[in-house]
């Protein structure tokens, strides 16, 4: 059973850091795509970033326009923990950010009905 456990949101201001961590406390997530979705009050909950397994320990990152650049996404299948550092952040990106995870590669990773799995979300806000 996969359960994800989102950590690390927060307040920050505009041009700050924060990087999110979210921990599958229920088995090794390796052969899993996973990725950062964020929903703003009265907006619907969009793709951040993705990475889509590939084979073996080989996963490909994607990330949506407005965050390339500032946003890394990384996993350390070992701690069974997917990462999301959030650098120049703007009042923009104020959001809750959930992680979701999917067994395979084969999925339309930036649509939230790709994912099987969520977390319940982390509160990010940047003041301006």
């Amino acid at each position: 059973q996969v359960q994800l456990v989102e950590s690390g949101g927060g307040l920050v201001q505009a041009g700050g850091s924060l990087r999110l961590s979210c921990v599958d406390s229920g088995r090794a997530f390796r052969g899993f795509s996973m990725g950062w979705f964020r929903q703003a009050p009265g907006k619907e909950r969009e793709f951040v970033a993705a990475m889509r397994w590939m084979a073996g320990s080989i996963y490909y990152a994607y990330y949506t326009d407005s965050v390339k650049g500032r946003f890394t996404i990384s996993r350390d299948d070992v701690k069974n923990t997917l990462y999301l550092q959030m650098n120049s952040l703007k009042p923009e990106d104020t959001a809750v950010y959930y992680c979701a995870a999917s067994p395979g590669g084969n999925l339309d990773y930036t649509s939230r009905n790709a994912y099987d799995y969520w977390g319940q979300g982390t509160q990010v806000t940047v003041s301006s």
